[in-house]
């Protein structure tokens, strides 16, 4: 009885360490498999934390302004993302929660308060809070099982897009065969020559959650491209996140 005891906990510790091991398995192969499972387990993957503190090197060209700075990020899941862009100094502050944006600039002297248009503008397209949440988790941009979903393989991902589209634009999500996070999204309107693409090169598991290591973000629209690229260098889940945050006085407000 007593070796029947050892050998099933052995067995589930070899097994539950054996599924933690091949979360993020690069040689997974995308198998035939309905729109619905795929859409269900990409979902059964969405980021499952309170909060994330993050360092992160941020690389930024809109072909205008070309550089790269240090930022940390802090989110309390659903309520709040704070940023802060250093370079010596800080450069910028920004509070993000699902019905306001606040930033300001230290360098430009002159602040934001109010909706979504300040992000909108900057990616070229609509932008909630969830969605922007999303985008830094590797998770869609939109509720996958809203709406009826066509699926191919594509690259050895599957990429889902809706079985009806919208009439502004065309979206696309490509979700990888491993972990089921994504491996890139898209956003397109030909018509307006405008498109969003944000990728996902390559994912670490943090403390059993598989999380992006980088993200890649490329906005274009008829006047310019703007290149975002974060990479994240430190991750930690679950802690006591401090976020001040005040717009100092005699800044000038800025109008979207």
């Amino acid at each position: 009885m007593k070796f029947l005891k050892y050998a099933f906990l052995f067995t589930m510790i070899f097994t539950s360490c054996k599924t933690t091991k091949n979360m993020i398995n690069s040689k997974a192969i995308a198998k035939e498999m309905s729109a619905r499972k795929v859409a269900r387990k990409h979902i059964a993957a969405n980021f499952d934390r309170k909060t994330i503190d993050a360092k992160l090197k941020v690389n930024f060209d809109n072909e205008k302004t070309n550089q790269s700075l240090s930022v940390s990020m802090k989110i309390i899941k659903d309520e709040v993302i704070w940023l802060r862009g250093t370079k010596i100094i800080t450069l910028f502050k920004a509070e993000i929660t699902p019905t306001s944006v606040r930033y300001y600039s230290s360098v430009f002297k002159n602040y934001f308060e109010g909706d979504f248009s300040m992000i909108e503008e900057l990616l070229g397209v609509k932008i909630n809070f969830e969605q922007l949440q999303n985008l830094f988790l590797g998770q869609s941009l939109l509720n996958i099982k809203e709406e009826k979903q066509n699926v191919e393989i594509v690259s050895n991902s599957y990429v889902l897009s809706p079985e009806k589209q919208t009439d502004l634009y065309d979206i696309f999500f490509n979700i990888n065969p491993s972990h089921f996070k994504l491996d890139q999204q898209s956003v397109v309107n030909s018509d307006k020559n405008v498109r969003l693409d944000i990728k996902y090169p390559s994912y670490k598991l943090i403390d059993n959650e598989v999380f992006p290591s980088q993200i890649h973000i490329r906005a274009k629209n008829p006047k310019r491209v703007t290149a975002i690229d974060f990479i994240y260098k430190t991750v930690i889940f679950d802690t006591d996140v401090k976020m001040p945050f005040s717009i100092p006085r005699g800044y000038k407000q800025l109008k979207f």
